[in-house]
């Protein structure tokens, strides 16, 4: 018994050493085990954080594009509706509006009639080297051709309804024929004159079929057949004319009218008058 007793008495030391000696190993590994533990817990948390924040930015930025968007569409459908109320109004005040005949402005007309030279031209009369002229006429005929072109339809501005044209007009006139004589013999000599101009013309009354205008001044080359003189054969003089006149619009593009026209020089040509008048009919085709 006593040996018995001393054996596990032994044996409980020992076991009670044992564990004196692995328990704080042991308290140690189970902190170190807990620890861990929490450190996981931790970092699952921060994550769950993380996640939870960066949802709910993605969940703000969603809602803010929707905010957007739908603006964006609603100023887009206000300024879409709002075009086609203007074009809708647009529309109807053209619609209520009578239809306008656009006149053709441009023309290209011919026009003829009667010439009056205030003097016969005096190479017609002059006696040089044994051979008489007879004197010659200072009324005939004249035919010509023009052309309109449109520059303002208001004056620049400055009147409604007046019209600014420029002007080239090519003008043929007939004095008829003189006769010049020589001893023995009698010839029979034609005398014109042919009138290059370019001039301003004021048109009234746009839009309507009947047009009065004007040629306040214009500018004009006279060009005379025969010469001045004999001696010098002098042919081009300057001058000036001045006009007025009407059409009349009488079917589409096809226009009558009247003028006057007035040319002045302001000096003689080597003692030639070159002065005078036409006045006549127009025929005219407008473009």
């Amino acid at each position: 018994m006593k040996k018995t007793k001393l054996i596990l008495g032994t044996a409980l030391a020992t076991l009670t050493m044992t564990a004196v000696m692995v328990s704080p190993q042991a308290a140690a590994k189970e902190s170190e085990r807990h620890h861990a533990d929490r450190m996981a817990q931790f970092d699952a948390n921060k994550e769950k954080v993380l996640e939870a924040q960066l949802q709910a930015m993605q969940d703000e930025i969603l809602s803010l594009r929707a905010a957007v968007n739908a603006a964006a569409s609603a100023k887009t459908v206000d300024a879409d509706t709002k075009k086609v109320q203007e074009l809708d109004a647009w529309m109807a005040d053209v619609k209520s509006k009578p239809v306008e005949k656009k006149s053709k402005d441009n023309m290209l007309y011919f026009r003829g009639g009667y010439t009056g030279n205030d003097q016969s031209m005096a190479a017609t009369t002059n006696t040089v080297n044994g051979v008489t002229t007879d004197a010659g006429h200072s009324g005939g005929w004249n035919f010509g051709a023009g052309m309109d072109m449109s520059l303002s339809d208001d004056m620049f501005g400055m009147m409604n309804k007046t019209e600014l044209l420029g002007e080239l007009d090519l003008n043929y006139v007939d004095l008829g024929t003189f006769n010049t004589s020589t001893i023995g013999s009698t010839e029979t000599a034609s005398q014109a004159m042919l009138r290059i101009s370019a001039s301003p013309k004021i048109k009234f009354m746009k839009g309507s079929k009947f047009r009065p205008w004007v040629i306040p001044v214009g500018f004009t080359f006279n060009i005379i057949s025969p010469p001045s003189q004999a001696n010098t054969i002098t042919e081009l003089k300057p001058g000036m004319n001045f006009g007025t006149g009407m059409d009349y619009n009488i079917w589409k593009s096809l226009y009558v009218g009247a003028d006057v026209r007035y040319f002045l020089a302001t000096s003689s040509l080597d003692g030639t008058n070159v002065n005078g008048l036409t006045a006549g009919g127009q025929l005219g085709f407008g473009f």
